[in-house]
């Protein structure tokens, strides 16, 4: 089919081209061949096969091992400023059909499942939260900002301001700063505070999302926060990596008969203590600035009676060097967990690493009841919100593990 269109062409080799015929869109350094100098950092690359067939259109990254993020296999499709109107349409309709109320809440863009690679945005109500992670999208994030802006105000969401959170890692592999703050731009009024106020399940949360983690705050838990409260229903919870408090405060709106919200983090035990304040729920709980690592024994020593606990930590592996570090670090808190809860108490447990996989961390969880002298009873297994899609023949999209049980 011949192309409206001319970008510069790479060959890619047979690994990369069965890789782009499965459906994956990453194309890594080891699979593009021959001398890439001449091509600009960030531009639209034509990937063709060894036999000179086309595969795919995406943004060339000259410092990455993911050299090349598919866009599209369409050899006619233009990339211009319609394509990418078109990509951000798809993701919106998506969320007002998979989200229903929470639209104004929520993730709006997540890279490769949306077809926009590198680029997440996150949906606070009036404000949005981006992250930037390629070189491409770097490049045109003005042009996709202000596409977004339009196209929300059509949903009747007027946006107040586009605040970045470009500090990953993962920007310098692709030769980018690592920087923070509001987006200007004459589409934009002038930037409000950033710290923001947010509902979710009916809950109040004072959100930064200028310090707070990732974009400030953890979108998809969002539905499994209400399956724990289910549960959590006239019990005594102990919540564990608490955050800004969302499992807690779910669980005490929930009808829990009393919960302790537990961080590492001071700043996170205050923000989590405002945030019960904001709702009224503070009567029904109590704060403990502690590492769950070091409290968990102790609890068990002190025979501390719960009939619920909530472990929700931060990604223990962001690469699969340290997967056999990280199943420790989970083998250790669960194993805890189910120790010190009794019999017929309920464990909910998760992983937000895409690196350590449900049948991994699955085994691990057999492993350490088998060592606790319990057995796990499957309430529910989930994955992440919907506003989080994941896409089947890419893996990466697919992270948040999330399970309740029983103890028997």
């Amino acid at each position: 089919m011949k192309q409206d269109r001319t970008f510069p062409r790479v060959t890619i080799t047979r690994k990369g081209e069965a890789s782009i015929k499965s459906g994956h869109p990453w194309v890594y350094d080891a699979e593009v061949q021959g001398n890439t100098d001449a091509l600009e950092n960030g531009s639209l690359i034509d990937a063709c096969s060894e036999k000179g067939s086309y595969l795919g259109t995406g943004f060339f990254s000259r410092q990455s091992k993911i050299r090349l993020r598919l866009l599209s296999n369409n050899a006619n499709e233009r990339f211009d400023e319609a394509f990418f109107a078109r990509r951000i349409r798809y993701a919106l309709d998506y969320r007002k059909t998979a989200m229903g109320d929470d639209y104004g809440c929520c993730r709006l863009i997540f890279g490769e499942a949306d077809g926009l690679p590198g680029l997440t945005v996150d949906c606070y109500h009036d404000i949005l939260v981006s992250q930037v992670l390629s070189v491409g999208i770097e490049r045109i994030k003005g042009m996709l900002y202000r596409l977004l802006v339009s196209l929300l105000k059509e949903d009747g969401i007027e946006v107040r301001g586009v605040f970045e959170r470009n500090e990953a890692a993962i920007r310098e592999l692709e030769g980018l700063p690592l920087e923070k703050g509001w987006y200007c731009a004459d589409f934009l009024p002038e930037p409000p505070s950033a710290m923001i106020e947010i509902v979710e399940n009916g809950i109040r949360y004072a959100v930064d999302v200028e310090n707070g983690q990732k974009t400030g705050f953890f979108l998809d838990q969002k539905y499994n926060r209400i399956a724990a409260a289910k549960i959590a229903k006239g019990k005594r919870v102990l919540d564990c990596f608490t955050h800004t408090g969302s499992f807690a405060l779910n669980a005490v709106k929930g009808g829990a008969a009393h919960v302790t919200a537990v961080d590492v983090s001071q700043a996170a035990i205050e923000l989590a203590k405002s945030n019960a304040e904001l709702n009224g729920l503070s009567e029904r709980m109590d704060f403990l600035c502690a590492d769950v690592f070091d409290l968990l024994p102790q609890m068990i020593e002190q025979h501390a009676a719960y009939d619920m606990i909530i472990l929700d930590p931060p990604a223990f592996t962001k690469s699969r060097k340290t997967i056999a570090g990280a199943e420790r670090g989970y083998r250790t808190i669960n194993y805890n967990a189910m120790k010190l809860l009794p019999r017929g108490g309920y464990l909910a447990t998760c992983s937000c690493s895409h690196f350590m996989p449900s049948e991994l961390f699955e085994k691990m969880l057999l492993s350490a009841a088998r060592d606790a002298g319990v057995s796990l009873k499957l309430v529910e297994a989930r994955r992440q919100a919907p506003d989080h899609p994941a896409l089947m023949n890419v893996p990466e999209t697919d992270y948040l593990k999330f399970y309740l049980f029983q103890i028997v």
